[in-house]
């Protein structure tokens, strides 16, 4: 297999993600959906042949990974002309395996990925934190480079993130834009972001809070008048608060919630949902701190907050559910879908089914 040709097909067909699994023809995600070849199952041999040249395309040693008895490796790599594309190297049933997903070259239009006016305002923040959260492949990564394409091009200062990988690459526009890539610049999250209180960032992009002593960081970096993005693996606002309050022993809890509530101003939750007409489009909860809420954070009273944002709506504010319901009423999904991915379901249901949908 020619690698580069085959990666260039794969962004001619609109591919996602791409699957190099043995036992299975090459499969790519397309529009959401997953398309095999017509071809015969890779063995592996070839899965092997396929992640060799991974890891010559990124300049890396195979021989290192196949000797040191790592069981995955995630790295970003380029090819010219082509792509940047992340592969996540594995091993399964003893062989190699990979899943690469595909970056086109260029950073992305807000437009096309249908994100909201009120998601790209974040960046006219001058401190605190905004996270953006949702599952995997949900797009969190694309809201936040376009985030940061917009304070590239319209204010001044430095812009410092640290990404596991880099997928999108910023040039710098009226702003300096560093970027580290973990492990491969920097050792962790948190050893990064202690080195960027030391740079003279105005805004800092942390690709993922993984751990009690990241999200202490970033939440004191958040208090010394930083901009700090970053992101959760979680559905929903109120979701996102416990989950950062959980992350730390119980002694420590009352103390986090006193500090989240005074840096937190904003966060946007989103997910892919299928359309209509084949294709996925983003639903987004999106939720901006106010007085109510900071209280709400702070009396550890989060089943609240959802309350608190769709009481929200002349601020910018939507729950998930009300993204859904809006998604429905427009003809983009079904109503099927809307309550497969809704937070609260039989409050949705109940609402469709009085709007007669």
């Amino acid at each position: 297999m020619n690698l580069t040709e085959f990666l260039h097909e794969m962004i001619e067909v609109g591919a996602s993600d791409v699957f190099i699994i043995a036992g299975l023809p090459v499969t790519y995600r397309a529009g959401g959906r997953q398309v095999r070849a017509d071809a015969d199952p890779l063995m592996p041999a070839d899965t092997e042949q396929v992640v060799r040249a991974i890891y010559d395309a990124a300049h890396r040693d195979a021989e290192r990974f196949l000797a040191d008895g790592n069981h995955d490796e995630d790295f970003s790599f380029a090819l010219p002309g082509v792509g940047r594309f992340r592969a996540n190297i594995f091993r399964q049933r003893g062989s190699l395996a990979a899943v690469i997903r595909v970056i086109p070259f260029g950073l992305p239009d807000p437009a096309d990925y249908h994100i909201p006016a009120e998601v790209l305002r974040t960046s006219e923040l001058s401190r605190g934190l905004v996270l953006v959260t949702g599952p995997a492949g949900a797009g969190k990564s694309t809201t936040l480079a376009c985030i940061i394409d917009k304070l590239n091009h319209e204010r001044t200062g430095h812009i410092i993130t640290m990404e596991d990988p880099i997928e999108y690459v910023h040039r710098h526009g009226t702003c300096i834009v560093t970027q580290r890539e973990v492990p491969t610049d920097v050792a962790t999250y948190a050893e990064a972001l202690r080195s960027a209180m030391r740079e003279a960032p105005d805004v800092i992009l942390l690709g993922e809070m993984r751990d009690p002593e990241t999200i202490s960081t970033a939440v004191t970096a958040a208090e010394m008048a930083q901009l700090i993005f970053s992101t959760l693996h979680t559905t929903g606002a109120a979701g996102t608060v416990d989950r950062i309050i959980d992350a730390f022993p119980v002694g420590q809890q009352r103390q986090m919630r006193m500090q989240l509530s005074m840096v937190l101003q904003a966060i946007v939750s989103q997910q892919l949902v299928p359309a209509r007409d084949g294709s996925v489009v983003p639903a987004f909860e999106i939720m901006t701190t106010n007085t109510a809420i900071r209280n709400l954070i702070r009396e550890g009273k989060t089943h609240q907050i959802d309350s608190a944002i769709a009481a929200g709506g002349e601020a910018g504010m939507r729950t998930m559910d009300q993204s859904l319901f809006d998604l429905v009423k427009r003809g983009v999904i079904e109503r099927g879908v809307a309550l497969q991915h809704a937070i609260h379901q039989e409050a949705l249901e109940n609402r469709l089914a009085s709007e007669g949908l």
